[in-house]
Order: structure tokens, then sequence, then C-alpha cells
């Protein structure tokens, strides 16, 4: 019998101490450490598949190195493809995260129906039935996926080694325990235990692993940060339940950009892949109303057209309100002072409500441009043209400053048939013989002619 001793590790960071303390050495957080039970066996019956797989590992020169047999696996799904960089690197370790009821599981289990390859879906938080019910709304007759309900890694070990999947997702990595750890599922050292013994697994046998964590209260994945750090690509599934949207990211990739972004729309087939996002989150409306105004925006690599609404009203209780959605607060704060220090509208007393239509939230300063122009429109409760948009960043002097990429937003907004678009002076545009009308402008007031 192997001796049983305790250990205390971080919560925050994974840093793993021989006692308590108040405070963490490593990331400095306070009451963040917990004591948790070890065994490490001496011997175990178990045999692991990745043991005997692989010979030793050489050393090579970087030109001997062969990658032309490991091409990335196609998932099937644009918008999953891109955010990856091109596909499913083989060997490789991602990890999901997001809220709960946002989609992941579905998510992933679409994505296992959809592949050609034989996929292993594992999950330690639903039963088979549940999945079949769930499965028999996306895609009933695929053949290469296959169910297993199981929290024990040497029982999905062993399941591996006997179907020999080229996929295997795993539902999720805080239900997973290891016989090498005697702590509970979900704490610090069964994590790490757990995704080591995925990690060796993956590299071993070249079979990429995809993993969905939980998150915190505060949207960090829950466990240590060292989890992070041992996975080769962290993705974040991120939206309002409130809302269908649902927008997909990479925090971390190892093998390609972490500006991509993909847009899902939930539905009750399960998740959409959003080709062309700007037609859905600009609404269809045939009256001309006042305080819209359409942005166009970057996500990563990607344009999208956004439309901005904005209403001003007299305020009714003494002290005005400043409320935005989707939108930083203290920079409608600074636009509508710009507003009132250069353009000489009243704007103190009165309220002022901004909000990004679709439910998404949006930091590019390049849709200054169109706040600006919804507030004066509402404020002047006159009507913007319907194909006109802003693409242009809004500076503390009042001056109309430029954007980076942007011939690629100018391109967007003539494929959506906009006729013209605002941007600023000073952006080097080298566009010829387009159809769309470049209007280019250096200050506020210059903006103001063409509203009032």
């Amino acid at each position: 019998m192997a001796k049983v001793k305790t250990t205390f590790f971080c919560q925050s960071c994974g840093s793993q101490y021989s006692k308590w303390q108040g405070q963490c050495n490593a990331c400095k957080e306070w009451n963040t450490i917990v004591e948790e039970v070890i065994q490490t066996p001496e011997k175990s019956d178990w045999k692991s598949p990745t043991a005997a797989v692989k010979k030793a590992a050489v050393p090579l020169r970087v030109k001997d190195i062969d990658v032309s047999k490991e091409p990335r696996l196609d998932t099937f799904d644009g918008e999953l493809n891109r955010v990856l960089g091109g596909g499913i690197v083989p060997g490789s370790l991602t990890l999901l995260g997001g809220e709960p009821g946002i989609g992941k599981s579905t998510l992933l289990l679409q994505i296992s129906l959809k592949l050609p390859y034989k996929t292993l879906y594992v999950s330690g938080e639903e039963s088979q039935k549940q999945i079949k019910m769930r499965a028999e709304r996306i895609n009933p007759n695929n053949n290469n996926c296959y169910i297993l309900t199981e929290t024990k890694t040497q029982n999905i070990f062993k399941q591996i080694e006997s179907l020999e999947p080229d996929v295997v997702i795993v539902d999720s990595i805080q239900t997973l325990h290891s016989d090498y750890i005697e702590s509970s599922s979900g704490s610090i050292s069964q994590i790490k235990e757990c995704t080591t013994e995925l990690i060796k697994f993956a590299k071993e046998t070249a079979t990429p692993v995809i993993l969905i964590g939980h998150i915190t209260k505060d949207g960090n994945i829950a466990g240590p940060k060292i989890l992070e750090h041992m996975v080769d690509t962290v993705l974040q599934f991120e939206g309002d339940r409130n809302h269908i949207f649902r927008i997909l990211r990479a925090n971390k990739n190892r093998f390609g950009s972490t500006n991509e972004l993909g847009i899902y729309e939930m539905q009750g087939s399960g998740l959409r892949e959003v080709t062309n996002p700007s037609e859905i989150l600009i609404s269809k409306k045939d009256e001309e109303l006042s305080g819209n105004a359409v942005a166009a925006t970057l996500e990563g690599m990607r344009p999208l057209m956004i439309e901005v609404q904005a209403l001003v009203s007299t305020a009714v209780y003494g002290t005005p309100q400043r409320s935005a959605t989707g939108f930083n607060a203290k920079r409608l704060n600074m636009l509508l002072a710009v507003l009132e220090k250069r353009a000489g509208f009243r704007l103190g007393a009165k309220d002022v409500f901004l909000n990004i239509t679709g439910g998404i939230t949006v930091d590019d300063p390049a849709i200054d441009l169109a706040v600006v122009a919804s507030i004066l429109s509402s404020n002047e409760d006159v009507a913007l043209e319907k194909d006109f948009c802003f693409a242009a960043e809004v500076g503390l002097s009042g001056e109309i400053r430029p954007v980076q990429r942007v011939e690629q937003r100018i391109l967007e907004a003539e494929k959506l048939g906009f006729s013209t678009i605002f941007v600023s002076k000073y952006n080097k545009i080298s566009l010829k013989n387009t159809a769309i009308k470049v209007q280019m402008i250096s200050k506020i007031e210059d903006l103001v002619g063409f509203i009032v």
C-alpha cells in the first residue's frame, strides 16, 4: 500500500506548497491555498496504451523533420476551421471554455457528428441517452461517432486502445479523475494529472484531443492557470443566452493566429454557421428612423457591418443618464464631451442611451464616428441616409483619426450595397474603380454638415 500524503495547492495558479500559508508566493493572491490528499501508487496493473506505442525520441535537425504526413484535419465547419487556423492539428490538445448553457457541448457534439473520421466523445456529465436525444436533432445518421460515459481516465484509455479513434473529445476535464491522485474530481491536482495523461496520449499517438472546461464567475477557466499553459489552443465560446448569436474566439493558438473569429446562430437543430454576419447584424427596415448609423468594424481579421442605435432625450430627473450596451460607457462620455466642446451641441442636460444591435460587444475605436453620427441624428431627429456608413476614430480635439485596414472595411461596405462611407482624410487609400463613394473628412464639424 502506497503511503498517503497531503500537500497544498494554490487554486489560482496551481503552485504547490508543503504547508499552508495565507498568501501565494507566486501569484500574490490571498486565501487561495487549499489542502489536498494525493497518493502515488508504487505499482499499477493498468497498462497505458501510450507506454509502448513510440520508441524513444531522438534529436533531429529542423530540415530533417517531415511534416508532410500530418496535414490538418478538416472539421467540416468553416467557422471552427477559421479560428483554429485551417483545421485540427494532429497530436494537439484544445481547450474550449464558456459559460454554462452557452452551447459548448452542442458545438463539439455537432463537430463530432460531422467528422468523417472515427471520433470518440467522452462525457462525464450526461448519459448516453441524453446525448442520443441531442444527436438526433443534429445528425442522426452518423456512423463514425462513438459515445462513452466515463470519468476514470484509466478506463477511458482502455476504450481508446480498443477503439483507436482519430479524434477524442472530453466533456469535461473537471469531471475526470485518475487513480494516481486520491483527491476528488475537479481539484487542482486531479485536473493537472488528467491533463498530463491526455497530453502524453495525444503527443505519442498524434491523436488530437479536445477538452471542454468550465469557467468561474470571473469568466476564467476553472482550475489552475497552468491548465491553459499546458494545452496548445484555448478557445472561448461566448455570447448572451438571451440572443441567438454565439462568438468563438481563440485566446491562445500555437498553430495559428488568435485574431480570427467564428460566429454561430443557435437554432433548434444545433448551431448554424453565420458566413455573412453583416447582413444579420443590420436590421432590414423600410422606414427612415433617426438615431441609427452603420459602422464598418473588424473582429480579428474579419470585417463586420454593425448597427449603432442612439436615443437622446431631455433629462426628466435632474441628473442626466448615460447608458451604453455593447460599448464602453467611458468612451461614450468622452465622445459626448467632444460633441459639446467642438461642435457646440448642448447635451449636458439630456439623457443619452446607446446600443450595439445583435447583443455583441465592440471595442474597435473605428466605430466612434458612427456613434457620433447616431447621437447627432437622434438629437436633431433627422434620419441618416440608409446607404451611409462610417469607419473612423474621433480624437479629443474633434479631429477624425485614421483606422487600420480601412480598405478592407470599404470593400465590405461596397459588397453590402452601401453608397457612401465616411473615413478620415488622413487614411491612405489606394483602391480604384470602386462603386462606393469614399467621403473623406478631417474634423467633426465636417460630419455635422452632412447630418444637420
